[in-house]
């Protein structure tokens, strides 16, 4: 067994300088930190402002929430626990406010993302992004125009097993890349289903982007999107639970699945990458390992099937201080414009709801 070293891991995807707690410029001097919000405390990861709250890179002014009863109860949350709430506007027009994490319940991330943009801030989109194809497409226009940065909130860019895997496929470790296959489930309680069940796209609509961002980033822009939905709980629901999609390629096949009913499904949730000239498999997605097959020595990776252990993987850290160095400019985003359209296309196709 290898245990990947942490330079291996982040030089991968030259993001040595992205772990949290060095906050100085190369003259010594300290870096000011940035100023960002939220708006919203409805989305199931809204806590990841626990994050920034706990980084030197960032300072927490403010959180928002209209809805009084979420409100109040958020108040009881240490994650929000000393924070000052404030209006949307008040927030906007903080001094020196640089970026909004926007955490609302998804019906309402576009239209609070797009106000944001318009303000001049910086954004943490959270996923979906949005039921609305030209909505997106009109608010990543708007960010792109004014230089804006439009973060997607899905959590395995930066595992430490896929920022591997992409060193992997930079050298062309694995060649020609024919199959790539992906599934992400867990159980949904029936209360949570009704809710999910707002949109017809169910539980791809709700996980798949977080697997679909992979899949693009490995493949890109699939030629055609085949989905496939089925409603297999019996909760007298409509949520469709049960979940596959086929992306075509020219000389490649990936597969997605996702499932409302799956029981611990966080340990089989997996990212398989099959090549000419090795496999790369990772499971389970938040807490990876790898199993690794080459047809001959690569580095210090031997022939044949080997698996490789990392150190801990916690969601959101890598992300936050990604954001960090690219407000600053220190670097570029690795997720361009381009990228963000295409899942949130492939996303759409895959859970049946492009029209």
């Amino acid at each position: 067994m290898i245990r990947a070293t942490r330079r291996q891991f982040l030089s991968a995807a030259a993001v040595s300088s992205l772990l949290p707690g060095v906050l100085r410029a190369q003259d010594g001097r300290a870096k000011p930190k940035i100023k960002v919000g939220q708006i919203g405390v409805e989305h199931a990861h809204a806590s990841k402002l626990s994050v920034y709250r706990s980084s030197p890179d960032y300072d927490v002014v403010g959180i928002v929430e209209p809805n009084e009863k979420l409100r109040k109860q958020a108040m009881e949350q240490p994650v929000y626990r000393d924070l000052p709430w404030l209006t949307r506007e008040q927030l906007l027009n903080t001094p020196g406010l640089q970026a909004v994490l926007v955490e609302t319940h998804v019906r309402e991330l576009l239209d609070n993302a797009e106000v944001c943009i318009a303000a001049g801030k910086h954004v943490h989109l959270d996923k979906p992004a949005g039921a609305s194809w030209p909505h997106y497409l009109r608010l990543l226009q708007a960010a792109e125009q004014k230089q804006l940065m439009v973060q997607m909130g899905y959590m395995y860019r930066y595992n430490p097993g896929v920022i591997l895997l992409r060193e992997f496929l930079k050298q062309g470790w694995l060649g020609d890349v024919f199959e790539v296959s992906t599934i992400m489930g867990k159980v949904v309680p029936p209360a949570d289903r009704k809710e999910l069940a707002e949109f017809s796209g169910g539980i791809m609509f709700e996980l798949g982007g977080h697997i679909i961002d992979l899949v693009v980033g490995v493949l890109g822009k699939p030629h055609q999107v085949t989905a496939h939905s089925r409603t297999s709980g019996r909760f007298g629901d409509k949520l469709a639970d049960n979940m596959l999609a086929v992306f075509d390629y020219p000389q490649a096949t990936a597969t997605v699945r996702s499932a409302a009913l799956e029981v611990d499904g966080g340990e089989r949730r997996q990212f398989t990458v099959c090549g000419t000239e090795g496999t790369f498999h990772i499971q389970p997605l938040d807490n990876p390992g790898a199993r690794i097959a080459l047809s001959q020595p690569r580095g210090e990776y031997k022939k044949g099937y080997q698996s490789v252990t990392f150190p801990k993987f916690t969601r959101y850290v890598t992300d936050a201080a990604d954001m960090a160095q690219i407000l600053r400019g220190e670097k570029a985003s690795d997720f361009n414009y381009d990228h963000d359209r295409n899942v949130q296309e492939a996303v759409l196709r895959s859970s049946g709801m492009w029209t």
